[in-house]
């Protein structure tokens, strides 16, 4: 006898398949949907390929199952350069489908996996659940659209909103094959301007306990997660290399020029980094978690280099793969490197 019945959105993503193991392992019966095929097994769970922004597919999942919970994990991303209209279809009008469904059929609980994206810009100091958004990039914008639709319904069911940075663990590749690409061949390692900020990380594993105890959580709210005794990028950074025992070593480049490259770059669509990248490469970034420790007993176990450390060991244990992989998602697979490759060439 399963403990929960629960529907995951994305559950073939990269968050979206560690969140779904760990729910299996706990005893909770699991639906996912996916546009990618999924091909995890096991007693308890039954993969469906499907498109949340056809309202007929998220009704006849809801129609076929009895959900207690669902975790919404599902988003397109900027950086995969999809249409604007795709993207925010996928991420607000999905949105909106899977919470008529949780109304209609009187499921009690939704968890969002929510972004760092929802901000642009540095404020000097760490970001609490009460400070207003402001994205600058219409993947932010569209994760905002979501949490509203969310909110607007917080009185006909429970919305848990955990809004997380960068998710790493191993498996994580996406921009982070580029670094991982660079490290493995020795290559110098950039960062913009000195490297002395401090942008902050969360273990997927970290992110899958605040959403395991969030089922309990009886209420509706929003929660921060991210690692704590988060080190500089630069530090960060020759952790992995002296881990990773390779001749790459850790350079600057001079911070304005390098930002006006990077988004003349992006405006001929020849790098892999969008603005929120670009505007925040070299800014600090962290969420204040106090709350989320106190409300859902949670705390985080891997800080920045540790995890990241472990995401390399994947990298370079299943390097060959990863380079023929096809038809995943864009965390699962490596950014097209474009314009950075001049870097590589320079390194």
């Amino acid at each position: 006898m399963y403990e929960k019945s629960i529907l995951i959105t994305g559950s073939a993503g990269f968050f979206g398949s560690i969140l779904k193991k760990r729910l299996l392992l706990n005893g909770h019966a699991c639906v996912g949907i996916d546009l990618h095929p999924d091909s995890h097994t096991h007693s308890n769970f039954i993969p469906v390929q499907g498109d949340i922004r056809n309202l007929s597919t998220v009704k006849t999942l809801f129609e076929t199952y009895a959900f207690d919970v669902v975790f919404h994990c599902a988003a397109i991303l900027a950086h995969e350069r999809p249409s604007k209209k795709f993207l925010w279809e996928s991420n607000v009008d999905g949105t909106k489908h899977i919470i008529e469904n949780c109304i209609e059929y009187q499921v009690p609980k939704i968890v969002f996996i929510s972004s760092n994206c929802l901000w642009g810009h540095n404020i000097n100091r760490a970001i609490t659940e009460k400070d207003i958004p402001s994205p600058i990039e219409i993947y932010g914008k569209s994760k905002l659209a979501a949490e509203q639709l969310l909110l607007h319904h917080k009185k006909d069911l429970d919305v848990v909103i955990i809004r997380c940075p960068t998710i790493i663990d191993e498996g994580r590749l996406g921009l982070l094959a580029i670094l991982f690409e660079f490290i493995y061949e020795g290559r110098t390692i950039w960062t913009v301007g000195s490297g002395n900020n401090r942008y902050q990380f969360i273990y997927a594993p970290d992110l899958a306990d605040a959403c395991i105890k969030a089922i309990n959580y009886n209420s509706s709210n929003i929660f921060n997660v991210g690692s704590d005794n988060v080190e500089t990028l630069r530090n960060t950074y020759l952790k992995v290399i002296e881990y990773a025992n390779t001749s790459s070593r850790v350079k600057q480049l001079p911070k304005t020029p390098t930002l006006l490259a990077m988004k003349l770059a992006y405006l001929l669509r020849i790098s892999p980094l969008g603005p929120y990248q670009y505007k925040m490469i070299a800014e600090d970034f962290q969420f204040d978690t106090s709350k989320t420790k106190k409300h859902l007993d949670w705390k985080p176990t891997l800080n920045n280099s540790k995890m990241l450390t472990a995401a390399y060991d994947y990298y370079q244990e299943n390097r060959q793969e990863i380079i023929q992989r096809t038809n995943a998602s864009s965390h699962k697979t490596p950014a097209k490197m474009g314009v950075i490759k001049i870097l590589k060439w320079l390194s």
